[in-house]
C-alpha cells in the first residue's frame, strides 16, 4: 500500500535547537513512506551550514528529489521539495500570490510532481502557505484556480498536501475542500492528526486533500519521542490507493 507524507521540518533544526538532518530522515525512514512533501528547507545557506537539505534526506532515503526555492538571496535558498522513489516527473513550480498591504511578508510556492502510482499518474502538489489570513486566502484560491488543481493537466488522481497554517475552521479550508476533500475525513479509523507545536500539538494546520480517485485508508501525525524533538511539526502520514479511473481521450 503506498504511504505519502508531508513534513514542515523547520530546516531540520529541533525542538533543542540542534540541526541535525539526519535525524530529520530518520524520522522519515521509520515511516517507510513512498512519496515525502517537505516544507521549510535550506539548500546552501550559511545558517545551516550551506547544506543541500533536500538533497542529503533524499540520499538518505534513495529517493528522487525534486526542490522549488520561494525564496532565493543570493546563491542561498529556502523553499519546499517532493521526493519519491516511484516513477516522477516534473509538471511546475512557482511563487504563490503575496499581500499587496503587506509587502515585507515572506515568499510562499507550490510544487507539482506527477508521480507513477501503481501504473496510474497521479498528481502530487506541495506547498507552503503564509501566515496572515488575507494572504493565505489568496493563495488558496490561486491554488484552486486555472494555474493549479484547474489547470488542464491536473486531471484525474491528485493529493494536495502541505503546511497551510489554516485549520479546519479557515476560509483556506473552505475553499480546498470545494475542490478536494480531506482525506482525514475519509479515513476509516480516525486518529490524531494535529500537527502543531509538535511537543503537543493541538492544531491541525497540515493537511492532506485528495480527489475521489484516491482512497484514502489511513491518516495519522506519529507522536513519539523522535518526532516531538526533530521539527516544530509532527509529520501528517497517509496510506491509500489509487482506483481505477477512466482517462479522456
Amino acid at each position: 500500500m503506498p504511504r505519502i507524507v508531508t513534513y514542515n521540518v523547520h530546516r531540520c533544526v529541533g525542538n533543542d535547537r540542534r540541526l541535525d538532518v539526519a535525524r530529520i530522515a530518520a524520522v522519515l525512514a521509520r515511516l517507510e513512506p513512498d512519496i515525502v512533501a517537505l516544507q521549510e528547507l535550506d539548500v546552501g545557506r550559511a545558517r545551516t551550514n550551506h547544506v543541500d537539505q533536500a538533497r542529503e534526506i533524499a540520499e538518505r532515503l534513495e529517493m528522487a528529489c525534486h526542490f522549488h526555492a520561494a525564496m532565493r538571496v543570493e546563491a542561498e535558498l529556502y523553499g519546499d521539495a517532493i521526493l519519491t522513489a516511484f516513477p516522477e516527473k516534473l509538471i511546475q513550480t512557482g511563487p504563490l500570490p503575496g499581500y499587496s498591504r503587506l509587502p515585507q511578508l515572506e515568499p510562499r510556492g507550490a510544487l507539482w510532481l506527477e508521480v507513477t502510482v501503481d501504473g496510474k499518474a497521479v498528481q502530487i502538489i506541495n506547498t507552503h502557505l503564509g501566515l496572515v489570513p488575507r494572504e493565505q486566502q489568496h493563495q488558496a484560491a490561486f491554488l484552486a484556480g486555472p494555474s493549479w488543481l484547474e489547470h488542464p493537466r491536473c486531471a484525474g488522481p491528485k493529493i494536495l498536501l502541505g503546511d497551510f497554517n489554516a485549520t479546519g475552521t479557515s476560509v483556506v479550508y473552505r475553499t480546498l475542500t470545494a475542490k478536494l476533500e480531506p482525506a482525514r475525513r475519509l479515513a476509516p479509523t480516525k486518529q490524531p492528526t494535529s500537527t502543531f507545536p509538535s511537543q503537543l500539538p493541538v492544531l491541525r494546520i497540515d493537511h492532506l486533500f485528495v480527489s475521489p480517485e484516491i482512497v484514502v485508508h489511513d491518516v495519522f501525525a506519529p507522536f513519539d519521542p523522535l518526532t516531538r524533538i526533530a521539527s516544530d511539526h509532527l509529520p501528517l502520514v497517509m496510506d491509500f490507493d489509487v482506483r481505477d479511473f477512466a482517462v479522456s481521450p
